[in-house]
């Protein structure tokens, strides 16, 4: 018919107003192309734009005064509260960083993902839409050599000083995402009525992401989960379920805060320190406020939560529901907020929208000024989650040392503030800007001792090389032992990874996928002592880090000369040994792995905690971690399965009879016809490989093996590398992408 959409027909299967696409066909299919989500051809400015020199290009300090001018000049579009856009500025830049936990590291200012879906859109994050908005003119100024992540940081951070906090500084360097994040798990629920999103009566319960009740031993949030509900950065205000019950708010708060890698006293002050300045907004029930910017009308432009009421903004601001301010002062950085909390007794009331709040009782208590009509006066507000801090023992106990001593406090919000914003920046190397801190002791930066030696050469590469082969360590060995210290990295966080050599210290040494790596390490260890102790005046050192990491590459080159082929593995050396005082336990206990498929390990508590995730999804999140593209996916894990590098030495997966020859064996015995695969558990974990004719046993296999011959896209890719003239590409591409895992902390080199 004249005239017909082309994408008519019957819409059976998919959401509402849209076809079915492969999810709705095929709910179980690996969804391997979110290896490559943010690729290159969506970044508009190219791989090779060069985000550091343009940073430091920047006339920095005109760029702050930019900052400062704006954020005490109000629009009429939307009205700043007090004349001060620092309170509504601050709330951006800690929605933006408040996203990151520490379970895998994903989440955070990072990437300003706060600009896409489904972050844009969470209930959490009404009117960030237009505190972005408001600064636009200064992202168009400074273009392509100011990031909107770094300018999201930096806005609320110039708020912070322009209202009287001394900050801890400021570090550039974050780059922008490019698309929606469709890779990260935010929990369980759905939305009952995806049009209305403004509250939390349109989620179903959040009970689907907590274990236990709140209250009981057992009592827990989902990992990797963080907040305690869908669409929240941290937790409800108005407590659980807004049940107004403070003390199982401090419950939630100090699982949803330890989960973003905050402790008992970085919690109080970031609380405390935000609730200092601003005010709240519920002023219009939630009912009345448009959809969010996912899903408003075309011509809002982005923008969402259209509020119809009145001006729709100043006076009649909605957003959490909440309404009112904490402080006599809401723009002056002081201790009002503790003093106000402690000195009086707070009851439960409502505000205009209907939210739980508390008012001071007593009558004496200070008013705060109404944030846009002059000379109003209003009552001080408290939340739910701010009495919690009162009646907790622990929280409490933290209050009353930062009421007893603003200078700590401040400090304490000051540098809590900054960990907030930077946590998922990794090293400092990254990190840009005159206002960049320097010190080396941030234990949540990881922290390795600079270097006082010289770093070996090509000579000495060349022996040490010699001397590791004939140290009677296997190929297999040295290759585990290498990449399980390469594998911590943490593309999300740029967390872990083999620089500073904590493969041999706490946690990392104890966990039972590193077994195997002990008596390597103390071999090596051998071979450092033997080294260092040769050079005259000791002006040059070989690091742990570096030789555990050569030591892989010498013995792939071997492997990879036994199978016939000549390659030079890559090796830079400068990787520094980090000490077990500068290794915080608790935080890099999250790094430790409960699925990893490249050394075939599963771990005992899977089935508890894996909450019906597949090991394959789980291999596959490894993967991304990793930044790794499909083929160097597929390569990689033929690689390590020819040098026999799974985490128990055991033969599952192992699909050679030469084990340490750098083969494409594993991809030769995925696409073989003459076998036949069966399952040999009922849980449909463990595999056998028979002789198709004779019946006989060849191999076992998990599905971390079998996943490489059965998903479509990954088969793609084995059957270039089982091809008749597939070795050599194989080991030329399993050589780039080792090189590549060992360099992905190297932010180092070059710098």
């Amino acid at each position: 018919m004249a005239g017909k959409c082309p994408f008519g027909g019957d819409r059976v299967g998919g959401a509402e107003g849209t076809p079915p696409g492969l999810s709705d066909w095929y709910p179980q299919r690996l969804k391997v192309e979110y290896l490559h989500h943010n690729g290159p051809r969506a970044n508009p400015l190219g791989d090779d734009y060069d985000y550091v020199h343009a940073f430091n290009a920047l006339d920095y300090e005109t760029l702050k005064r930019d900052i400062k001018s704006f954020l005490t000049t109000s629009v009429p579009w939307w009205p700043s509260d007090y004349s001060n856009y620092g309170p509504q500025m601050i709330r951006m830049a800690w929605h933006s960083a408040g996203t990151y936990r520490i379970s895998d590291g994903r989440g955070g200012a990072g990437e300003a993902m706060q600009r896409f879906a489904p972050i844009d859109s969470w209930w959490d994050n009404g009117n960030t839409d237009k505190s972005r908005r408001l600064i636009w003119p200064l992202k168009q100024k400074y273009g392509n050599a100011l990031s909107w992540a770094d300018l999201i940081v930096l806005t609320g951070t110039v708020a912070l000083e322009i209202m009287g906090l001394p900050t801890y500084g400021f570090a550039g360097g974050r780059r922008d995402a490019w698309e929606a994040d469709t890779r990260t798990y935010w929990g369980p629920e759905v939305w009952e009525d995806p049009k209305n999103v403004s509250s939390f009566d349109s989620m179903v319960t959040r009970d689907k992401r907590w274990r236990g009740q709140n209250g009981d031993a057992d009592y827990d949030l989902e990992n990797p989960l963080a907040a305690s509900h869908q669409a929240l950065i941290y937790v409800n205000p108005e407590g659980p379920y807004a049940n107004g019950d403070p003390m199982g708010s401090a419950r939630d708060i100090r699982i949803t805060f330890t989960r973003m890698a905050m402790n008992n006293e970085e919690t109080v002050a970031l609380i405390a320190g935000g609730h200092a300045f601003g005010k709240s907004h519920g002023m219009v029930a939630a009912d009345q406020i448009g959809a969010p910017p996912e899903i408003s009308p075309i011509e809002a432009m982005g923008l969402g939560w259209h509020n119809p009421v009145g001006t729709g903004s100043g006076q009649f601001t909605m957003t959490n529901g909440i309404e009112g301010s904490w402080t006599p002062d809401p723009t002056q950085w002081d201790n009002s907020y503790l003093e106000n909390l402690f000195k009086f007794e707070w009851t439960q009331t409502k505000s205009p929208a209907g939210a739980s709040q508390w008012t001071p009782i007593d009558a004496d208590a200070p008013k705060t000024p109404d944030a846009h009509v002059p000379g109003k006066m209003n009552p001080l507000m408290m939340m739910t989650s701010d009495i919690a801090l009162k009646v907790d023992p622990d929280y409490r106990a933290v209050c009353e040392k930062f009421l007893n001593d603003f200078d700590a406090f401040t400090q304490a919000f000051s540098k809590a503030w900054y960990k907030l914003t930077h946590r998922d920046m990794g090293p400092r190397e990254r990190y840009l800007g005159p206002e960049k801190r320097n010190e080396n002791g941030l234990l949540w930066q990881d922290p390795i001792p600079p270097r006082d030696y010289d770093v070996i050469g090509a000579a000495e590469i060349a022996a040490l090389k010699q001397s590791i082969l004939s140290s009677g360590l296997s190929v297999s060995d040295l290759v585990f032992t290498a990449f399980s210290a390469a594998s911590t990295y943490r593309n999300s966080d740029k967390r872990g990874g083999a620089n500073g050599g904590r493969l041999a210290l706490s946690p990392q040494k104890d966990w039972a996928v590193n077994r195997r790596t002990g008596p390597v390490i103390a071999a090596l260890q051998n071979v450092k002592q033997d080294f260092d102790g040769r050079q005259v005046g000791g002006a040059m050192k070989v690091s742990l880090a570096d030789l555990i990491v050569l030591g892989g590459c010498a013995a792939l080159e071997k492997a990879a000369s036994d199978a016939g082929v000549q390659i030079a593995v890559p090796f830079t050396p400068g990787r520094r040994d980090t000490t077990q005082d500068l290794t915080d336990i608790e935080m890099f206990t999250w790094l430790k792995p409960v699925v990893d498929g490249f050394r075939n390990y599963v771990d005992d508590q899977f089935a508890a905690i894996s909450q019906g995730v597949s090991p394959e999804d789980l291999f596959l999140d490894k993967a991304q971690l990793l930044a790794l593209t499909v083929p160097e996916w597929v390569a990689l894990v033929g690689g390590l399965r020819a040098m026999g590098s799974n985490h128990d030495g055991s033969s599952t997966g192992i699909f050679t009879n030469r084990v340490g020859v750098l083969s494409n064996d594993f991809f030769t015995t995925l696409t073989n016809t003459d076998y036949v695969w069966k399952k040999t558990d009922d849980k449909g974990m463990a595999f056998s490989i028979d002789d198709r004719t004779s019946g006989a046993p060849r191999f076992t296999a998990t599905r971390n093996d079998l996943i490489f011959g059965s998903n479509s896209q990954l088969r793609a890719v084995v059957e270039v590398y089982a091809s008749s003239d597939g070795h050599a590409r194989f080991v030329k591409d399993f050589v780039k992408v080792w090189d590549k895992v060992m360099m992905l902390d190297r932010y180092d080199v070059g710098t």
